[in-house]
């Protein structure tokens, strides 16, 4: 269960106890917190000893709150590298984060290889591709975010989720159908089940990570 922080004063405002009570990962959003004027150091998350951190510098075209070059995410990730339990690339910007991508390696901490779509879920081939790009490359887990517009995406995301693809794979709805189709592919195995922390949600749909991770604790796991 991750719990993403995007939100400067709620990371201001978090705590060990409390976040491990929500989640067992903390995401750390670094292009929101530089898009709020705050500065992403390790001052800003030193108070979070003891708690797993990912840290993710998403790309414009992919959700990111700024218009930050790849050097610039690599930048960003690179200063977080130390407190990293581990970080979040797009598979898209894999040659051009390359850098930061082996250094991350040459410490052991894994990647997590995301692919986002805010305006419909992409072809099941589309997919398969992409998670191939991301085993290829190394990557630890493939994720994927989609908006999902019928109850025929949310099926097909599940079914996705129940496939192999060589790599653990992590599977969530946005849009309207978030909800449901977070819980479906948490239920099908989806290895990290994101939820928000503090007010706002860091994706259209979002649950609440404590709401998320109790109704998860309620499934019965499910491989078809």
């Amino acid at each position: 269960m991750v719990g993403s922080l995007g939100d400067a004063a709620a990371l201001d405002q978090a705590d060990v106890l409390t976040i491990l009570e929500h989640c067992d990962i903390a995401e750390i959003r670094l292009d929101s917190l530089l898009g709020q004027g705050f500065d992403p150091t390790h001052h800003a998350w030193q108070h979070l000893a003891g708690v797993p951190l990912l840290f993710t510098a998403r790309c414009k075209d992919e959700g990111g709150a700024l218009d930050l070059t790849a050097t610039m995410r690599s930048s960003l990730l690179g200063t977080a590298l130390t407190d990293a339990a581990a970080i979040d690339v797009e598979v898209a910007s894999r040659e051009s984060m390359r850098d930061v991508l082996e250094e991350a390696q040459s410490r052991g901490i894994p990647w997590i290889a995301s692919y986002h779509d805010f305006e419909k879920l992409p072809a099941s081939t589309a997919l398969v591709d992409a998670a191939g790009q991301a085993r290829d490359a190394g990557a630890a887990a493939f994720k994927v975010a989609a908006r999902l517009n019928s109850l025929a995406d949310v099926l097909r995301l599940a079914e996705f989720q129940l496939s192999s693809q060589g790599l653990p794979v992590a599977t969530m709805g946005m849009g309207a159908l978030a909800a449901v189709s977070r819980l479906l592919c948490a239920q099908c195995g989806s290895v990290l089940n994101y939820g928000y922390l503090g007010a706002t949600p860091t994706a259209p749909g979002q649950w609440d990570s404590g709401l998320l991770k109790q109704a998860i604790r309620r499934l019965v796991p499910w491989r078809g």
